[in-house]
């Protein structure tokens, strides 16, 4: 049986600020402290460096998840991560993240192996019961440190 990985999104596999830079001016100030509840800001973002293909080599010996929040105000950001998954990974029966993308703000919850996020201290994933792997930290800088150390577990 595999091991189970979940994997944050926004700043993890998400570049957050691709699609801050993909705003007007205008609406950079009309957002102002509040950037997630932009209803189009989900739409415009990109992949972080590295995590398509990492997430790929990842599929083949774990049984991976996305396990994200989404602002609660904002629902179209709940269907633009889907589309957004659906652009870079597939929206085909059989893509890595077919029916495997969970909206939580409780990621304690969820039961697994290993969870990689770069907020440790949000929305439970400090209380995750798996081992959670800090992305962006000193020791997971990027997708190919964390790609390489579960790789080779």
């Amino acid at each position: 049986m595999k091991k189970i990985i979940y994997i944050d999104m926004d700043g993890t596999v998400v570049d957050f600020e691709s699609g801050i830079n993909e705003l007007t001016k205008k609406e950079r100030e009309n957002y102002k402290n509040e950037l997630d509840n932009h209803p189009e800001i989900f739409s415009k973002m990109k992949p972080i460096t590295g995590a398509v293909d990492a997430i790929s080599h990842l599929n083949e010996i774990y049984d991976l998840y996305l396990l994200s929040t989404a602002p609660w105000d904002n629902p179209n950001a709940w269907k633009h991560k889907r589309e957004w998954v659906g652009r870079y990974f597939g929206n085909e029966e059989g893509s890595i993240f077919w029916k495997k993308i969970i909206l939580s703000h409780h990621k304690n919850l969820n039961k697994g192996d290993f969870l990689i996020d770069d907020r440790p201290t949000h929305n439970g994933a400090d209380k995750f019961q798996g081992k959670l792997i800090h992305f962006r930290s000193n020791k997971f800088s990027d997708w190919d440190t964390v790609s390489s150390y579960l790789l080779n577990l």
